[in-house]
C-alpha cells in the first residue's frame, strides 16, 4: 500500500505540475471595448490605450496574446472569470480590487453628467437633481454601479458610451455620464460639435485612474512581467505620452 500511495503522490503532483505549466504556456487574451482608448481599425484593435498595452506585453517577452473587442459587460465577464486574461482600460475601484491583479495607472479620468446644451429644463446643481432624470449608462460599467448604489432608478442601459451618446441626442436620456475625453472623442465619431454638449455636474466621487489589469487567475509571475514592463514605459514617460497622443 505504502509504494501504491506514493506512486499516486508522484502521479498527483506529476498532474498538477503539467497543470500550471499549461496554464503558464496558454496564450493570453487581451480584451477592451469600443472607447476613446480603443477601436477596431479592419480587423486589428488601435488606439492609444492599445498601443501603450502591445508595447507593455513585447517589453516583458510575452508575444503568444490575441487582442479582441467586445461590449464592455462581455469582456468584463471574460476577464473576471477566465484565467490568462488582461482588460483595459478599467476603473479601478473597491468592489473591483480583489476581483482582479492590476498592473498599472494608464490616466486619472474624472466624469461628469453631460446633457445636450438647448436642453434647458435639465437642471442639476447635485446628485439628487441628476436622480430625476433618464440617464444612460454602460452595462456593467463602474458608473452603473455607482449611480445604483446612490438610489439611480431611471437609467437606460447600452452596450456602449456611442450607443447613449446617439440616445442623448434622440432624446432617449437627458444626461450621460462621461469623461471629457470620452465624450470629445464619441461627439467626433458621431459628426458632431462638442460644443453641443454641456458638462452640468462633475461625479469627483467617481474621479479615479483607469488600469490595465489581469484575470485574478492569471499565474503570477505573467503578472509581475507585465507589470515590470509597464512601469518602465511608466517611468521613462512613454505612456503618458502615448495616451496623450503625441
Amino acid at each position: 500500500m505504502g509504494k501504491i500511495h506514493r506512486q499516486r503522490s508522484v502521479l498527483v503532483t506529476f498532474l498538477m505540475l503539467l497543470v500550471c505549466l499549461s496554464a503558464d504556456a496558454a496564450t493570453l487574451q487581451v480584451v477592451t471595448e469600443d472607447s476613446s482608448y480603443s477601436a477596431l481599425d479592419g480587423d486589428k484593435v488601435v488606439g492609444v490605450a492599445s498601443e501603450v498595452v502591445e508595447m507593455t506585453l513585447a517589453n516583458a517577452g510575452i508575444t503568444d496574446y490575441h487582442m479582441a473587442l467586445y461590449p464592455w459587460a462581455r469582456a468584463y465577464d471574460i476577464a473576471r472569470l477566465e484565467a490568462n486574461v488582461l482588460i483595459y482600460p478599467m476603473i479601478r475601484s473597491s468592489a473591483r480590487e480583489a476581483l482582479f491583479k492590476w498592473v498599472g495607472e494608464l490616466e486619472h479620468v474624472t466624469p461628469s453628467f453631460y446633457k445636450l446644451r438647448e436642453r434647458r429644463d435639465v437642471q442639476v446643481k447635485d446628485l439628487q437633481d441628476a436622480s430625476h432624470y433618464t440617464v444612460g449608462v454602460v452595462r456593467d460599467d463602474s458608473r452603473q454601479q455607482y449611480l445604483e448604489g446612490k438610489g439611480f432608478s431611471r437609467m437606460v442601459v447600452s452596450a456602449n458610451n456611442l450607443d447613449n451618446l446617439r440616445k442623448l441626442i434622440s432624446g432617449q436620456v437627458e444626461l450621460i455620464p462621461m469623461p471629457e475625453r470620452e465624450a470629445r472623442e464619441q461627439c467626433a465619431d458621431l459628426h458632431i460639435a462638442f460644443e453641443d454638449l454641456e458638462s452640468v455636474f462633475t461625479l469627483d466621487e467617481l474621479s479615479k485612474g483607469l488600469y490595465i489589469a489581469l484575470s485574478a487567475t492569471t499565474p503570477d509571475e505573467t503578472v509581475q512581467r507585465i507589470a515590470a514592463a509597464f512601469a518602465r514605459l511608466k517611468q521613462e514617460g512613454t505612456v503618458d505620452r502615448v495616451i496623450a497622443g503625441q
